[in-house]
């Protein structure tokens, strides 16, 4: 018989025990920055509640604040596109063990149902969760009550094997809220820490599916403390990021670079770039990893020249304020091809094949097109580091992605440049596109210590906006934009 077990999620298969980082992060992501400082400032009330033993009072005013009014699509979305990243960082890999060795597995969990049921499925291969159920009114809207509490749990963990069998393993604190509720039901109990030797079945899964794409704008799990220190520095962090931009696009590169580091913005660069082309020969093209819309302008301060930026599908307020030239390509492949011949032959020219950006340690798969229309590679690995503030988004309003960068205290930048490609690895010699952009994949890859994957943008897309991340062109003016992105920058410090 196929050893079935039920496990605590909260102190068990994760370490930390204490949920209301997760529903800080749901206010942040789905609501905005007001709901987020409202929730922080009811923490101390939300610990009073638990020192005098009414957690459960507790964890439903945070639930309360947290998705009261929200709609259940967007509390969906910061589900699926932004929580999996923090949870699976705070995994137990020893409780993972003991739960990865039985063939059927189940997950108990204070939390909604909504905000782990796609991690605990797709991450962790558990087979159902079991959480309180949010209450929503008939216009799709959380109402910030529960529908089914913890008090029903025991019921729902028996329902799962019904009246014959009961779960022959639990793993759990026997002192918590839920595995009080649960262990008792179980053939067998197991309470953390754990430790583990060996393999103990054929079902034994090496780890939990890692997290390739995630989104959402905070590269820090929302703790109380960091909470405050995200509130206390946004603030300076805009006052931050509108004098980095503003020098960037005013002053000449090289005078930029050094005001840049005295800001504490860092490049660190490794490798020998090639020197610019001559009027007599056509131009290089850098082929770099993408990190985030910032990767030709930090390839460009680097070099000390504006290397114009192949572009797709980024807002025109990103153009308008971009200190490099940028290219407009349509995803017409001949249109495209076109377009990026005529740069070549005036010069250099930076293109990032994957096409979308990836936080992760992963390599997107390259688009062949660039191998098609010059053997003159050069290969560039770039990486990027924050500490508060991610600068990426696929939900969001990219336009905001070069401010979000630049509010981090000390950002990052790595750039390293490969030797350009040997004649023999291009298409000159023969290769085909498919395999000279494979090629540059993995040595891309293995510089950053990266894994190359098969996924594409809109695998990028789907998984994370449910769309192909196709951005409508719109006719307005320039001004008319401009405006508009800046009452999108106050609403998104505002209602998001």
């Amino acid at each position: 018989m196929m050893k079935s077990v039920v496990a605590e999620l909260e102190g068990t298969v994760l370490k930390d025990h204490d949920v209301f980082s997760y529903f800080m992060l749901i206010a942040f992501e789905a609501s905005g920055l007001i709901r987020f400082a409202l929730l922080l400032a009811l923490w101390p009330v939300i610990r009073l509640l638990e020192a005098f033993g009414r957690g459960d009072y507790g964890l439903k005013l945070t639930i309360f604040v947290a998705t009261a009014g929200v709609s259940l699509s967007e509390i969906e979305a910061v589900a699926r596109a932004v929580l999996p990243k923090f949870y699976l960082d705070d995994v137990d890999m020893e409780a993972w063990k003991v739960f990865s060795t039985c063939g059927k597995r189940f997950v108990v969990t204070k939390m909604p149902r909504i905000m782990v049921e796609r991690f605990v499925k797709e991450n962790l291969r558990a087979d159902d969760v079991v959480g309180v159920e949010l209450s929503v009114n008939r216009f799709g809207f959380a109402t910030g009550f529960v529908e089914e509490g913890l008090d029903s749990i025991a019921g729902r963990v028996a329902l799962l094997f019904g009246d014959d069998q009961e779960p022959c393993l639990g793993l759990g604190r026997p002192n918590s809220t839920c595995g009080s509720l649960f262990l008792p039901l179980c053939k067998e109990e197991s309470h953390p820490p754990f430790t583990t030797t060996k393999r103990h079945d054929d079902h034994h899964i090496d780890g939990p599916m890692p997290v390739i794409f995630h989104d959402g704008r905070l590269a820090k799990r929302p703790t109380p403390a960091t909470a405050l220190l995200i509130l206390l520095w946004i603030p300076i962090g805009i006052i931050l990021a509108t004098i980095r931009i503003s020098i960037g696009i005013l002053l000449p590169i090289s005078v930029a670079n050094l005001i840049s580091r005295l800001l504490g913005g860092r490049v660190v660069v490794r490798g020998t770039p090639p020197p610019p082309a001559s009027a007599s020969t056509s131009g290089v093209l850098f082929v770099c990893t993408h990190r985030t819309l910032m990767d030709p302008v930090v390839l460009s301060a680097v070099l000390r020249r504006r290397i114009p930026a192949v572009t797709y599908s980024i807002s025109r307020l990103s153009e308008i304020l971009s200190p490099i030239p940028t290219v407009r390509l349509t995803r017409i492949r001949d249109v495209d091809a076109r377009k990026i011949k005529r740069q070549l032959e005036k010069g250099d020219l930076a293109v990032c094949p994957e096409g979308t950006t990836c936080r992760e340690p992963f390599l997107l798969r390259f688009s062949a097109l660039f191998a098609e229309l010059t053997d003159k590679i050069v290969p560039v690995a770039m990486n990027y580091r924050v500490g508060l503030f991610h600068a990426t988004t696929a939900r969001g309003w990219k336009a905001m992605d070069p401010i979000f960068f630049f509010m981090n205290p000390r950002p990052v930048y790595e750039v390293t440049f490969l030797n350009q490609l040997p004649a023999e690895a291009t298409c000159s010699a023969g290769k085909s596109p498919h395999d000279v952009a494979n090629y540059v994949q993995r040595i891309l890859a293995a510089t950053l210590g990266f894994e190359c994957t098969n996924f594409t943008r809109k695998d990028k897309y789907r998984v994370l906006a449910g769309n192909d991340g196709i951005v409508a062109d719109r006719s307005s003016n320039a001004a008319g934009e401009f405006l508009d992105a800046l009452k999108k920058i106050v609403g998104s410090f505002m209602l998001h």
